[in-house]
């Protein structure tokens, strides 16, 4: 299992990865969870996906079995920024409710946005432990490598029951909220406890 950090100035090097990823969440995505996202090629993609994010994928060769994408708070692309802060700024028109932040969301190079998180449902269940834990070391180092001392997201309720038991120290930033067929809540995953 190999993890690999993916940008548009390295996406060049990697081969079909960068697709797959894509691919891997047209499956999760709007496949298995039904969600009404873009689709082309047969690839899920958002406003969020520019140059100012990073995916990491977590896979076997070209075959993608997880990913996240990371996404700076200080980005700009048109009327967006980042995900959890458009949904505040009702800029999404309501697919995610505004009141999904106690606070302000926050626009600080030093606090990068978590999303499109997925395992492929291809992968069995006594192997999905050890996928978690290589997104949990993919995603900390990589954040952490851009400079991310806090990383924020809008996850399951259930996250305080894994979070932990990933290595990670989080703390809700919002409060719980039905969202589609699920209970979601938005928290920020403290870095500086990863530093070495």
């Amino acid at each position: 299992m190999q993890t690999t950090t993916l940008s548009f100035s390295n996406l060049h090097n990697h081969g079909e990865l960068f697709a797959n990823l894509f691919r891997a969440r047209k499956q999760s995505f709007i496949i298995q969870k039904n969600w009404d996202l873009p689709e082309s090629e047969d690839m899920e993609f958002d406003q969020y996906d520019t140059p100012q994010s990073r995916w990491i994928a977590i896979h076997d060769r070209t075959e993608v079995l997880a990913g996240i994408r990371l996404t700076p708070t200080t980005a700009r692309c048109g009327i967006y920024s980042y995900m959890i802060r458009d949904a505040q700024e009702g800029i999404l028109g309501g697919a995610i409710p505004q009141d999904l932040l106690y606070a302000p969301a926050p626009v600080d190079p030093h606090v990068w946005e978590c999303s499109r998180v997925f395992v492929s449902h291809s992968i069995p269940q006594m192997y999905r432990r050890k996928v978690h834990f290589k997104m949990v070391e993919a995603m900390t180092g990589s954040a952490r490598d851009m400079g991310a001392t806090k990383l924020i997201a809008l996850t399951g309720a259930n996250w305080p029951r894994w979070y932990g038991r990933c290595g990670l120290t989080a703390e809700a930033l919002g409060r719980q909220m039905q969202i589609d067929d699920g209970l979601f809540q938005c928290v920020a995953i403290d870095l500086t406890t990863k530093m070495h």
